[in-house]
């Protein structure tokens, strides 16, 4: 992972533990997105509110059971091998979020990172891989796992392997 600004560092160490917070856990799902899709939409998809702070996706998957189109913003981390990890923490929430099941559904989907788009095809990390996979997240942003203790449910954890070609590959190396 290359150095990370003095600023960020600071502010991750502030926000970092109020994201922790049952006020925090309950205001996120109301607040981020609708925030996130006006920053999208101002900034014509170039930006993404939380991509300050710490690696972030835009993902677009097929309804599990509309198969219309779905778009979900999400904080990943990077693999170390051009795939990106997400987690389906949904803020700690009982219920699994619905990207999930759409991917679940429908593996092949695709990503928008920093304004660029690309095809990506999700595997579900099994239970041998977890314990690593959660070791990268919470390198990357310390006390993420507390929203699968919070939860009460096993988070769904998916490995991104994008499909363009070895350059494009480049928009998921280690960033923050």
């Amino acid at each position: 992972m290359g150095r990370m600004p003095t600023v960020v560092q600071l502010v991750r160490s502030v926000v970092s533990p109020l994201t922790r917070t049952r006020q925090f856990r309950w205001a996120a799902p109301r607040l981020l997105p609708p925030v996130e899709r006006l920053v999208a939409w101002v900034s014509g998809g170039r930006l993404q509110l939380s991509a300050l702070l710490v690696p972030s996706l835009v993902l677009h998957t097929t309804g599990a059971r509309s198969g219309e189109p779905r778009d979900s913003a999400l904080m990943y981390t990077p693999d170390g091998h051009g795939r990106a990890i997400v987690a389906g923490t949904s803020f700690a929430r009982d219920r699994h979020p619905a990207w999930t099941y759409n991917l679940m559904a429908h593996p092949d989907a695709s990503i928008t990172v920093r304004g660029r788009w690309m095809p990506v095809h999700a595997t579900r990390i099994d239970d041998a891989g977890r314990d690593e996979a959660w070791s990268l997240i919470e390198a990357q942003w310390p006390g993420y796992r507390a929203y699968e203790r919070e939860s009460g449910r096993v988070v769904r954890l998916f490995r991104l392997q994008p499909l363009a070609e070895p350059k494009s590959r480049a928009i998921l190396a280690d960033e923050a």
